[in-house]
C-alpha cells in the first residue's frame, strides 16, 4: 500500500516514467520530501492531471509490476504456499505435501525487512549466500489483529528460533549453535573451508518450520516414556503420531511390499545379528506388522537414559546443561514463559531462560559471584515481554523440535497450516500412485 501511495504521489509531480517512480518507491523517505520542497517541482492535484498515454511496452510493464505487487501483498498478509520437505510431521503431513498457510488466522506480521526481492525467502536464486533483502531498513515487530490465537495442538508454521546465526555451509541442516557446541566457536567462525561464512538473519528471513503446538504460554510440559503431558494431563494428539518400534523377526526379513503398502517412507534397516528392525510407525502400522507370520514381537522403543547420555545429550537437547538429565522420551517438566508473568531466576534454572532473556528479548545477562545481573542490575527474577510456545513434530523420534532448541517466541509465529491442496510421492511414478489422491484438498488438524 505504501508503494502505491508513493507512486501516486510521484505522479502528482508529473513523474510518470519508471525511473522516477522506482525512486519514489525505493527511496520514498528521501525522494518524496525532495519533490515537495524543491522549487523546480510543481504539485498538481490528482483530479487536474492530464491523461497519460502509455506505450504497449509500458502497459505490459505496469501489468507485470501490479501482478507482482498484488501477489506479494497476498503472500505477506493473507496466505502463503508451502511444501513439506522432511518427515518430521508424518503421518499427519507427508513429504511432498503442498499446503496453504493462513497469515490472517493469528494475524499477519508486518515485515521486519520490507525491502526484499519478491517471492524469495532469504537467499537469491542460483546463489548460496547472496541475501535477497536489504538489511539497513528494519521495522519493529508488529502483528495485526487475527481471527484467533495459537491453540494447543494447532499445526503452526514459524521461523526457526536458532536461525538467527547461520553457517552457510550447513544452512538449516545444523544450527550454528549446535556446531559451536560440537566444534567450538573459534573453529566455526574461522574455518570457512568447512563451515562457510557465518551470517545473521532477521526474524522474518529465518527458515520456516512446521510443527504441532504442544504448549502455549504458561503451560507446563513434561514427557514420560514418550507420552506428552500438558499441565499434568495426557495430551491427546489430533494428528497421527509416529514413534520408534523394535520389530523382531524369526530371522526372515519383511517383504518390501509390506513397507510400501503401509506407506513407510524411511528405508528400513535389518540387523542380522539381532534379527530386528527399528521402525518408525503409527500404532495402526505397528499392529499390522505384528500380524505378519515372521514377526515375533513389536515393542515401542524408548532410549534408556544411560545410553542417551553416552552420546552427550547435553550437547543436543535444550537447555544443553548437565544439570538437566533429560532425553527425547523423558523430558521436563518445563514451564513456558508467559508475557507479564514473573519468573524466579536461580543459577540452576538460568540455562532454561538465558536465550530468551538475551537473544529473543535483547537484554544483557551475566553471572558474577553467584549473582545474576540483567542490564547491569542485580536481580532474582525476570518478566517476559512476550509469550513462548512449545512445538513438536508428530514423528516424535525423527523430529528436530523444541526438545532440541527450546521455546518459539511469539514474534516468530508465521501462520496456521490450513489445508493440503496437492500431495506427491517422490518415490513413485505418475502411473504408480505418485499423486496421493486421498490426501488432496484436506483440512489440516
Amino acid at each position: 500500500m505504501l508503494f502505491l501511495l508513493s507512486v501516486e504521489t510521484a505522479k502528482c509531480y508529473r513523474k510518470n516514467d519508471l525511473g522516477n517512480q522506482a525512486l519514489a518507491v525505493i527511496f520514498s523517505i528521501i525522494y518524496l520530501p525532495y519533490l515537495g520542497f524543491s522549487k523546480n517541482e510543481k504539485y498538481t492535484h490528482p483530479d487536474e492531471l492530464p491523461p497519460f498515454k502509455k506505450s504497449t511496452t509500458r502497459e505490459w510493464v505496469d501489468a507485470i509490476i501490479f501482478a507482482v505487487v498484488a501477489a506479494s501483498i497476498i503472500r505477506m498478509f493473507i496466505f502463503e504456499a508451502y511444501t513439506i520437505p522432511t518427515s518430521s510431521m508424518e503421518k499427519s503431513l507427508l513429504v511432498g505435501d503442498f499446503l496453504f498457510v493462513s497469515k490472517v488466522a493469528y494475524g499477519p506480521r508486518a515485515p521486519e525487512t520490507p525491502l526484499s526481492f519478491p517471492f524469495v525467502h532469504h537467499t537469491m536464486p542460483l546463489t548460496k549466500s547472496t541475501k535477497s533483502y536489504l538489511g539497513w531498513l528494519k521495522m519493529p515487530y508488529y502483528r495485526y489483529p487475527g481471527f484467533t490465537s495459537v491453540k494447543n495442538n494447532d499445526v503452526v508454521v514459524f521461523n526457526y528460533p536458532e536461525g538467527d546465526t547461520v553457517s552457510t555451509a550447513f544452512q538449516s541442516n545444523a544450527s550454528y549453535y549446535s556446531l559451536v557446541r560440537q566444534y567450538g566457536r573459534k573453529r566455526v567462525n574461522n574455518d570457512k573451508r568447512n563451515f562457510g561464512d557465518i551470517v545473521y538473519r532477521p526474524v522474518d528471513k529465518r527458515e520456516n518450520y512446521i510443527k504441532r503446538c504442544i504448549g502455549i504460554p504458561g503451560d507446563v510440559i513434561e514427557i514420560k516414556d514418550a507420552v506428552v503431558y500438558v499441565n499434568g494431563a495426557r495430551n491427546e494428539d489430533p494428528g497421527i503420531k509416529q514413534l520408534s518400534y523394535r520389530v523382531k523377526t524369526n530371522g526372515q526379513t519383511i517383504n518390501n511390499r509390506v513397507f510400501k503398502d503401509l506407506d513407510i517412507t524411511e528405508k528400513p534397516s535389518f540387523s542380522s545379528l539381532t534379527n530386528e528392525y527399528i521402525l518408525t510407525l503409527t500404532e495402526e502400522s505397528a499392529a499390522e506388522i505384528a500380524k505378519l507370520p515372521n514377526v515375533t514381537s513389536v515393542n515401542e522403543y524408548i532410549t534408556p537414559a544411560e545410553q542417551y547420555f553416552e552420546i552427550g545429550a547435553q550437547n543436543y537437547l535444550f537447555p544443553y546443561d548437565t544439570n538437566f538429565q533429560w532425553t527425547v522420551d523423558n523430558y521436563g517438566p518445563i514451564r513456558l514463559p508467559k508475557e507479564g508473568v514473573e519468573i524466579e531466576l536461580t543459577e540452576k534454572n538460568l540455562p532454561l531462560y538465558e536465550r530468551m532473556i538475551t537473544v529473543y528479548e535483547g537484554n544483557e545477562l551475566e553471572v558474577r559471584d553467584h549473582k545474576i545481573y540483567i542490564n547491569g542490575e542485580e536481580t532474582s527474577s525476570y518478566t517476559p515481554k512476550m509469550g513462548y510456545y512449545w512445538m513438536m513434530g508428530d514423528n516424535r523420534h525423527n523430529s528436530a523440535d523444541s526438545r532440541f532448541w527450546g521455546y518459539v517466541p511469539e514474534d516468530h509465529i508465521v501462520g496456521k497450516a490450513s489445508f493440503v491442496w496437492l500431495s506427491l510421492d517422490k518415490n513413485r511414478t505418475l502411473f504408480d500412485g505418485k499423486i496421493r489422491w486421498k490426501k488432496l484438498m484436506r483440512k489440516i488438524s
